[in-house]
C-alpha cells in the first residue's frame, strides 16, 4: 500500500511540474513568438541538380491546390477545418525559385495576383500618358511562359498505419500509440506551344503522430475509492511541412523526368 501511493505521488508530482513546465513555456515571449527558419531542402547532397543546358526556363503556375476535400481528421466531432492548407501553390513558387539555387526557372505570375498586376501596369501606363504625354516612356513587355506547371495535393489518407503497445502492473503501466497518414502530390509540366504533358511526377509524404505515457490507478479504502494519475506526451509531424517537403520532392523529380524524357538537358560542365 505504501509503494502504491508513493508511486501515485512521484505520479502527480511529475504531472504538476509538466503543467508548470507548460506554463512557463508560453509565459516566455520568445518561445512561441520567434519565427522558425524552414532548413533548406535543395541544399542537401541528394537534392542538388546539374544547372540546365537550357539556361533558366520560364515558367508559370496557374492553378496548384487542393483536390482532395479531406478534411481535418477527428474522431469525436465533425471538423470542417481542411487536412491541408488551401494554398500549396505558394509552396510549389518557393520551390522552383530555390531549386538549385534559382538557375533552373524563372517563374512568372499567373495566379491571384495577375489581374493586380494588369490593373497597376494599366495605371501606370495611363499616369504616364497623361503627364508625359505621346512620348510617355513605355513599360517593359511582360514575360511569357512556355511551360505550365500544373497539378495539385490529390490524396490525403489518414490513419494509414496505427498501433501501440501497453501493460500495467499492480495498475501502474506505460503506454505507447503511433499513427501515420499520407499526403499524396501530382506535378505535371505542360507545354504551351502543343498542350503536351512533357513529365508528370507523383510524391507521397508520411506524417507521423507519436505519444508516449505513464498512468496508474490503485483502489483504497477497502476498494471503495479510487486514485488514478496519468502523463504523457504527443509530438505530430507538421502536416503544412509535410506538404512542403512532398512538393519540394516533386520538383526535384519532375526535373530528372523531364530529362529522362529528353526534354530539356543537363548542363555538361556542371557537376
Amino acid at each position: 500500500m505504501k509503494k502504491t501511493l508513493l508511486v501515485l505521488t512521484l505520479l502527480l508530482l511529475q504531472g504538476c511540474a509538466s503543467i508548470a513546465s507548460i506554463s512557463n513555456l508560453f509565459k516566455d515571449e520568445s518561445a512561441y513568438k520567434a519565427p522558425t527558419v524552414v532548413p533548406n531542402f535543395f541544399q542537401r547532397p541528394e537534392n542538388i541538380l546539374p544547372e540546365s543546358a537550357q539556361g533558366r526556363i520560364i515558367v508559370s503556375v496557374y492553378r496548384f491546390t487542393d483536390q482532395t476535400g479531406q478534411r481535418r481528421p477527428n474522431d469525436r466531432i465533425a471538423v470542417f477545418s481542411s487536412a491541408v492548407t488551401q494554398a500549396p501553390d505558394a509552396y510549389l513558387i518557393k520551390a522552383l525559385q530555390d531549386v538549385n539555387s534559382g538557375r533552373w526557372f524563372r517563374v512568372v505570375e499567373r495566379g491571384n495576383g495577375l489581374d493586380d498586376l494588369v490593373k497597376e501596369r494599366q495605371l501606370i501606363r495611363t499616369m504616364r500618358e497623361l503627364y508625359q504625354g505621346p512620348t510617355a516612356r513605355p513599360l517593359d513587355p511582360m514575360l511569357f511562359s512556355g511551360m505550365i506547371l500544373t497539378g495539385g495535393v490529390v490524396g490525403y489518407d489518414s490513419n494509414v498505419t496505427s498501433g501501440g503497445a501497453a501493460y500495467r502492473a499492480l495498475g501502474v503501466g506505460p503506454q505507447t500509440q503511433y499513427r501515420e497518414d499520407l499526403v499524396t502530390v501530382n506535378l505535371r509540366a505542360v507545354s504551351v506551344n502543343t498542350g503536351e504533358v512533357l513529365a508528370s511526377v507523383t510524391v507521397s509524404k508520411k506524417i507521423a503522430s507519436y505519444s508516449d505515457g505513464v498512468s496508474a490507478l490503485r483502489f483504497v479504502d477497502s476498494g471503495t475509492k479510487a486514485i488514478e494519475a496519468e502523463v504523457g506526451l504527443a509530438t505530430n509531424e507538421s502536416v503544412n511541412l509535410a506538404t512542403q517537403r512532398a512538393i519540394e520532392s516533386a520538383v526535384v523529380e519532375l526535373i530528372r523526368e523531364g530529362q529522362r524524357r529528353g526534354h530539356w538537358q543537363f548542363s555538361t560542365g556542371s557537376n
